[in-house]
């Protein structure tokens, strides 16, 4: 019974904890937002900043901070400007009286100046720093005028050129930063000059805590050691370093005893960064390492022990931030693994709206084609006896409708009029004139006016029947455009989701690899892996300058290719074009069959220009396309026409659409390019290289022959060419290929040169079976010299014979087995 009840509540409990940490999560959201609202829409954050500036000190008695802040805001955040001046003259008060008129009058005598000048400037941005520059050089030489007894010295003109130079950089540094920390940005991508400007602000902040102390533990060693190893935990050892030497030579210069901080503090950093992957007991381990190695050098026990509480306070305040700020302070940092991740959301972002678009004009070009079947499919029989019924009714309005007996034939009988009127066009539409005598009889004996109304209906038959045909010539070519635009609708959408297809982590993979070929002895710099499917591996390598030695091919190539279980080829290699380059290879997948084809082609009467075209496609889809175009007729005009069917048809073929449409469209443009009659034939074959199954197109083209050993087998099919009508059929014969086939594909002109010959098939097939070579090339020379001799040594016709051969894909190189390393599936290496 205990056990029953427990499997019963734990559930329960399982729910509540849930609801419990969501609860929780909420809550904390919650509560950010309002910090974010209070500390940066409402201004907070600027006032702290200001305060802090406002009391920091250089060189004892130099304030280069107070201007350049409050210039800086002035600028980008106009509506706050008033709030950071408030907290400026308040941290100058906590100094001194001289402090605060000096702030208040510098910053008045920028305001005055910069806006009395404003109708002669271009670009703010630009002429900030100037007029912060010139404002607090003229106001420093008046206060030391003044409070020296009307003399200036210059030692005088010396600080006060070095305090306006300060003022001048600093400016443009918190004209960077200032944004980071008033405005909610959408982009996370924070520059390298924006990091920098960015840790100088919070070192310039920090040093306005200068003399600060609890229980005699100094505050801005705590705040400073702190800011230290937070950054070197996000970011590493050498932002970590960069923020130690910063923040410690800003505190140098604010006080000569903090020099030896810099030391601690960019130690520190390093050492907070390369201990990093202990988290935050790693930076607290860097951090206490680089106190005792620095604090011992010339320190007594008391301040070694001092400096030891301060590092340890910093750690204490590093061990209570939430990992959520840390988090989202990584991501606006570059080369952070957080970084990284909010890179790839954004761009998984941008590839999910490109795909939904992709998707939303395959789903346009989709329903235009639902669009243009819906409108073939109303052309049926129906409308067919509504085209009648038009006929009908102009026969009647010329001979019926003055008639005496309009009403009885009409009114009266209205189905055995229209009945025979309809078997009268039936009858002269058939070709039967005159009528047969039955016919004519029951007309003559219905009709007063047979001979007028037989008159009427042959002379609009003519028109009916044309009218019928143009709208059926109109209804295919909207099927076909319905086609077409189907066909583009497919290739839209497999493109959106090969745009979907997200590249998988395989940094486990691209570390084996890169140490397997280490252990190899070769150099790689970066490997990128993003696909290891079976029969799709696509890895990406830069490798140093091989001196062209063919190092991915020979080496490398196999090497994958033990590593993987499947043969890898180098698909593109750039190599550099000096020593110290790099060289960029890709490796994919081999294809288990390769085509070796061979070419013979003569011009009638042995001339220059054949009217034959041909052609070899390498698809991206794995497929091979050998395709002969035979133009009607012979010489330049008929090359031209066979060239210009090739090349639509291996654009349209490129971009995926299916080889029946592509036929489909590739003669929709010939029929209506030109109103001469140019044909041109077509015969087209499809090889799949992965498993060597093929489809054979035929259009208005002579048989092929596939030589299987001593079999021959032909391969044909009955189509016009292409160009006499707006509409082809498109017969498709399927056909399993195998290694060391022979496909022999051919021209009229070289089926039918023979003479004396009756049966060309026979003819053909006797030859090509007694082919003792299975080089594609010679056989397409035997064949074409048989053609030419038995033709009497006269060419005709154009010629043109393609062959082609299919062989297994054998590597070059075998592959080599690695060390430590057996050769593994997709499924077992990933």
């Amino acid at each position: 019974m205990e056990k029953i009840e427990h499997s019963v509540m734990e559930p329960a409990r399982n729910v509540d904890m849930e609801n419990t940490r969501l609860e929780f999560s909420k809550g904390m959201k919650f509560i950010q937002a309002k910090l974010e609202w209070f500390f940066i829409q409402k201004g907070v954050a600027l006032f702290i900043i200001g305060f802090l500036l406002g009391r920091a000190l250089i060189l004892s008695h130099l304030t280069p901070f107070a201007l350049p802040f409050f210039a800086s805001v002035y600028i980008v955040r106009r509506d706050r400007s008033p709030l950071a001046l408030i907290g400026l003259l308040a941290g100058s008060l906590t100094i001194s009286l001289a402090n605060i008129s000096y702030t208040f009058v510098v910053t008045v005598l920028f305001l005055l100046t910069f806006r009395l000048t404003q109708n002669y400037r271009k670009s703010d941005m630009k002429a900030v720093p100037f007029f912060v520059f010139f404002s607090s050089l003229f106001a420093t030489l008046a206060f030391d005028y003044m409070g020296q007894a009307q003399t200036l010295t210059i030692y005088n003109g010396v600080m006060a050129l070095v305090e306006a130079s300060l003022t001048f950089i600093l400016t443009y540094i918190f004209i960077q930063s200032i944004p980071l920390v008033t405005v909610n940005r959408q982009r996370v991508s924070l520059k390298t000059e924006e990091v920098v400007s960015l840790i100088i602000l919070l070192a310039s902040v920090m040093t306005g805590t200068i003399g600060w102390s609890l229980y005699n533990l100094s505050i801005e060693h705590i705040l400073s050691r702190y800011l230290v190893i937070l950054f070197s935990l996000i970011a590493g050892a050498t932002v970590g370093s960069t923020v130690g030497v910063v923040t410690g030579l800003i505190f140098s210069l604010a006080s000569v005893s903090s020099l030896y901080q810099m030391s601690l503090l960019a130690f520190s950093g390093l050492l907070g960064g390369l201990l990093k992957e202990g988290k935050k007991i790693g930076a607290a381990i860097g951090l206490l390492i680089a106190t005792l190695l620095i604090g011992m050098y010339g320190e007594s026990d008391p301040n070694l022990t001092k400096t030891l509480y301060e590092s340890g306070v910093a750690i204490l305040l590093l061990f209570l931030t939430p990992q959520s700020l840390m988090s989202k302070i990584a991501k606006h940092i570059p080369g952070t693994a957080e970084h990284m991740q909010e890179q790839q959301h954004y761009m998984r972002k941008v590839r999910d709206v490109t795909a939904d678009r992709v998707t939303q004009f395959s789903s346009v070009f989709q329903a235009l084609s639902n669009s243009f079947k819906q409108m073939e499919k109303q052309f049926d029989e129906e409308q067919e006896e509504k085209e009648f019924d038009y006929f009908l009714s102009n026969v009647t309005e010329r001979t019926c409708q003055m008639c005496f007996k309009k009403e009885q034939c009409w009114s009266r009988n209205f189905d055995e009029t229209y009945n025979l009127m309809k078997t009268v066009m039936t009858e002269y539409d058939e070709g039967n004139i005159p009528l047969s005598p039955r016919i004519g009889r029951e007309l003559d004996n219905h009709c007063v006016k047979a001979k007028k109304v037989q008159d009427a209906i042959y002379q609009e038959l003519t028109f009916y029947q044309a009218n019928l045909k143009l709208k059926k010539q109109v209804q295919e070519s909207r099927r076909l455009v319905a086609e077409q635009l189907s066909g583009v609708s497919v290739v839209m959408e497999d493109f959106a989701r090969e745009i979907q297809r997200e590249r998988e982590n395989h940094q486990i993979q691209e570390e084996q690899i890169h140490r397997a070929l280490q252990e190899l002895g070769i150099d790689i710099e970066n490997v990128e892996i993003y696909s290891l499917e079976q029969g799709s591996v696509d890895i990406d390598m830069i490798t140093p300058y091989c001196g062209g030695h063919g190092q991915g091919e020979k080496l490398i190539a196999p090497m994958l290719s033990g590593i993987l279980a499947e043969t890898i080829i180098v698909q593109k290699e750039d190599c550099a074009s000096f020593p110290n380059g790099q060289c960029h290879v890709t490796f994919r997948s081999a294809k288990k069959f390769v085509i070796d084809t061979g070419v013979a082609h003569a011009a009638k009467g042995g001339g220059l220009i054949s009217g034959d075209s041909y052609s070899m496609i390498e698809l991206g889809a794995g497929k091979y396309a050998v395709a002969i175009s035979d133009g009607m007729g012979n010489g330049e005009r008929a090359h031209y026409e066979s060239s210009e069917t090739l090349s639509l048809l291996q654009k349209i073929l490129e971009t995926g659409i299916d080889e029946q449409v592509a036929i489909k469209s590739v003669n929709s443009i010939l029929s209506l390019r030109t109103d001469d009659e140019i044909f041109s034939t077509l015969d087209l074959a499809m090889i799949d290289l992965q498993d060597a199954s093929s489809r054979f197109l035929k259009i208005g083209s002579t048989p092929s022959f596939i030589k299987r050993g001593d079999k021959v087998v032909k391969i044909e099919a009955g189509n016009l060419p292409m160009g006499i009508f707006d509409d082809v059929d498109v017969d498709v014969v399927s056909e399993q290929l195998k290694a060391e086939d022979l496909l022999i594909m051919m021209s009229d002109g070289a089926f039918e040169g023979p003479k004396h010959v009756e049966n060309y098939d026979l003819w053909m097939k006797r030859k090509v079976k007694e082919l003792k070579t299975d080089d594609p090339q010679e056989v397409a020379d035997i064949i074409m010299e048989e053609v030419i001799r038995s033709s009497g040594g006269l060419i005709e016709d154009d010629m043109t014979i393609v062959v082609s051969k299919i062989k297994h894909n054998i590597p070059k190189w075998t592959s080599i087995p690695v060390q430590n390393m057996k050769p593994k599936s997709k499924k077992q290496i990933s």
